[in-house]
């Protein structure tokens, strides 16, 4: 499960953002949703996404967080989305990037009567100090003309398993590229998730 991650005010999150800002696309979505930037994002907000233009080219596009249908999707699973109707062709040819610094879980536990619980709220990124970036991998379509996405869910690794029973599809930054492209079988760079986070409580 994710749902809410964080953008920092980083000189890379503030490039990226600056090049969704000169899409023509954001105009269009001025009276559906606020095109968000930085902060606590949450499912239908609009955020900066890579993903390919139509000639291949990586390019960052304001997509709405949530595919719409009876009602609102934000995950999908990494282990059955190439089955699935709904995210089936979008595994295969649209899938995206979702830039972020931080992503939040809460605490999952039973009680001691055996009723499950809400603890602690967790921030959440790839181990390792130098770390910056966290490249969330999703997919997207295109619903009344403009973007929407989901972020990919799996496993959890060991050291978070105590929070949650998922976390996202993470891919290390010199494999963003090969995530987006269409020619590239998804199933191929699964091997390369990152498994190892840094957590630490949210205030």
């Amino acid at each position: 499960m994710c749902g809410r991650y964080w953008i920092d005010d980083t000189l890379e999150q503030r490039q990226i953002a600056e090049e969704m800002m000169r899409s023509a696309l954001v105009g269009r979505w001025k009276d559906k949703a606020a095109v968000k930037t930085q902060g606590e994002i949450r499912p239908t907000d609009v955020v900066p996404v890579i993903a390919p233009n139509r000639y291949g080219v990586r390019t960052v596009y304001p997509m709405k967080w949530g595919y719409t249908g009876r009602s609102l999707l934000i995950n999908a699973r990494s282990e059955t989305a190439a089955e699935k109707q709904t995210f089936r062709e979008d595994w295969a040819r649209h899938r995206c990037i979702v830039p972020a610094s931080w992503y939040f879980e809460w605490e999952h536990y039973f009680d001691k009567g055996g009723r499950k619980r809400t603890g602690d709220k967790y921030m959440i990124r790839p181990q390792g100090a130098d770390t910056v970036m966290t490249w969330l991998c999703g997919l997207y379509r295109i619903e009344g003309g403009l973007p929407a996405f989901v972020i990919l869910t799996r496993e959890p690794g060991e050291k978070i398993r105590f929070i949650h029973d998922r976390m996202p599809l993470i891919m290390p930054g010199e494999l963003v590229n090969e995530w987006i492209r269409p020619d590239v079988k998804p199933e191929e760079l699964l091997p390369y998730a990152l498994n190892d986070m840094d957590f630490e409580k949210a205030l």
